[in-house]
């Protein structure tokens, strides 16, 4: 990925609690035929023994499904806010403009699980993205008709992160001027997305 050093967020803590606020990533591999396939799927972020872990479940039988039985290899995307952002907001504007972005890569093989173990990753699931102990969309909550169903038509796997990138492209390249400029400039736009950008240069302010 493209990850110059003075785009990367060097505290690992900062990292993951990234990783945990946008937990909808994208599932990529590549089938027999070198072919990519992509997947865009919850996911649940565990710490175990000193390692990351990532646990979800697909849909069986697809192509996705197919080439991660052929090949276990896989990179897993996590994106969050964006904004472009004009060279006009820099003091010297004669320059080309840009994005700014944060997006974390994780690599690792993936391992997929039995009907026990994916039991408990639809009861984990629900009970994280409900928050709410009272809902009626629980695990628990389902009738055992549907969710035998259901398991006949998903399956579940963990994936042990090996490596972990990140960009945290924030414009800490530019002057002071400039990175005040742009913060005020994102937060004119009104733009949610824009505005967390915004926020998030502010905490790294030059």
């Amino acid at each position: 990925m493209y990850s110059p050093k003075y785009f990367q967020e060097n505290d690992p803590a900062v990292v993951l609690d990234f990783i945990k606020k946008n937990p909808f990533a994208v599932l990529c591999a590549s089938d027999k035929d070198n072919k990519p396939v992509a997947t865009q799927i919850p996911f649940l972020i565990e710490e175990r023994e000193g390692k990351l872990v990532l646990i979800g479940h697909i849909q069986r039988k697809t192509d996705h499904h197919l080439a991660l039985e052929h090949n276990p290899n896989v990179l897993v995307l996590f994106t969050g806010a964006h904004a472009y952002v004009s060279a006009s907001w820099y003091t010297t504007p004669q320059v080309a403009s840009t994005w700014n972005y944060m997006s974390v890569q994780a690599k690792g093989k993936i391992n997929f699980l039995g009907d026990i173990e994916l039991r408990e990753i639809l009861k984990r699931t629900t009970d994280i993205f409900e928050n709410n102990p009272h809902s009626t969309a629980l695990y628990e909550k389902m009738p055992e008709e549907y969710i035998v169903k259901q398991l006949k038509a998903i399956i579940g796997f963990e994936i042990e992160v090996l490596e972990l990138h990140n960009t945290f492209k924030l414009s800490q390249n530019r002057d002071a001027a400039s990175h005040k400029s742009i913060i005020h400039q994102l937060k004119e736009t009104k733009n949610p997305g824009a505005i967390e950008i915004a926020e998030e240069m502010g905490k790294r302010s030059l």
